[in-house]
């Protein structure tokens, strides 16, 4: 377990004129301390590994509280402020499939470092790793809060993206020209709903927690950051209401237009009942075959009944042309 647990561990370290990539060959390695003024990013996949974790908690003397903490993968979003630390619990959708599950990150920030303790193998990370090792922008002039705000920012990101294309694709399948309401569609559009209430779920605990962590007074830690990160997931919010909102009338619309057209057929199919029922009527009566049938002996009865016939079609096409009904 421990070599897995190092295999899954790195250290950033950075200043504004040095970087630093490492992996551990030992746990007794890991330092999240310093006295360079530099900032130290620990980012470490799995939390399976809790004696590792243990660990490098202890022999970094951090709050033992901490212990208690990480022991809980099912934790809800939560900002819990300790001895000159910081824990951030947020639970984050996986994009990456369609099933859009939920993965645990916890952060334990202090001024000069932030540990990222990650679910699984994979984030969104990867651009932040780029800017620190690339030197672009101003993070590497900051202290650990902008990290933190970073990470949080891009978990932001991502939602905004992955919305954007589900909105995408709201637009094919409810384009009114090709739709058709069949059961398939039905349930496209019910799995489209959930997915947005899931996208909704999440980013509510997100601002809840940027809530949280904007009222926390810590001399070292700059809250005006978060107020910027619940302002953009209060935007979100409000996209993903506007698009559930867009989804209920576009999918009344076509339900509507698809009634419409049911009614235009029926309303043909009536028309031409309606023509024909009495046409048939006298077909029938004509038709019989009984003896005593005076008007099949008289010598033009088959040139008047089809007069009959004509004028009873056309006395129903009128009146249905005085009503408008065509």
């Amino acid at each position: 377990m421990e070599k897995e647990f190092l295999q899954n561990t790195t250290l950033i370290q950075y200043n504004q004129n040095e970087y630093l990539k490492r992996n551990y060959d030992k746990i007794e390695d890991i330092d999240v301390s310093n006295t360079d003024g530099s900032v130290r990013w620990l980012n470490t996949y799995g939390m399976d590994d809790q004696e590792e974790l243990k660990q490098v908690i202890l022999q970094n003397n951090l709050d033992d509280f901490l212990l208690k903490l990480i022991k809980d993968e099912e934790q809800s979003n939560k900002v819990i402020e300790l001895e000159n630390l910081l824990f951030v619990s947020i639970r984050v959708l996986k994009t990456q499939n369609d099933n859009l599950d939920s993965e645990q990150m916890f952060f334990i920030v202090s001024p000069d470092f932030v540990w990222s303790i990650q679910e699984e193998v994979g984030d969104y990370f990867g651009w932040i790793r780029e800017r620190i090792r690339e030197n672009k922008g101003i993070i590497r002039k900051k202290k650990a809060d902008y990290l933190l705000f970073f990470l949080i920012e891009s978990i932001i990101d991502n939602y905004y993206s992955t919305h954007q294309s589900y909105v995408d694709s709201f637009a094919d399948l409810l384009d009114t020209t090709r739709v058709k309401p069949t059961p398939e569609f039905t349930n496209q559009i019910e799995k489209q709903r959930r997915d947005l209430l899931k996208f909704k779920k999440s980013a509510n605990s997100l601002r809840t927690t940027l809530l949280r962590l904007e009222k926390i007074k810590h001399k070292n830690i700059k809250t005006s950051y978060f107020a910027e990160l619940k302002e953009q997931a209060n935007d979100l919010i409000t996209d993903i209401d506007f698009e559930l909102q867009t989804l209920e009338s576009s999918l009344n619309l076509v339900f509507s237009i698809q009634g419409h057209r049911l009614n235009e057929v029926m309303k043909t199919l009536t028309i031409f009942s309606v023509i024909f029922i009495p046409l048939t009527f006298l077909a029938g009566i004509y038709g019989m075959n009984f003896e005593n049938i005076p008007e099949l002996k008289t010598q033009n009865g088959y040139f008047i009944l089809l007069g009959v016939m004509a004028i009873i079609t056309l006395a129903i096409i009128y009146y249905f042309k005085r009503k408008n009904w065509f």
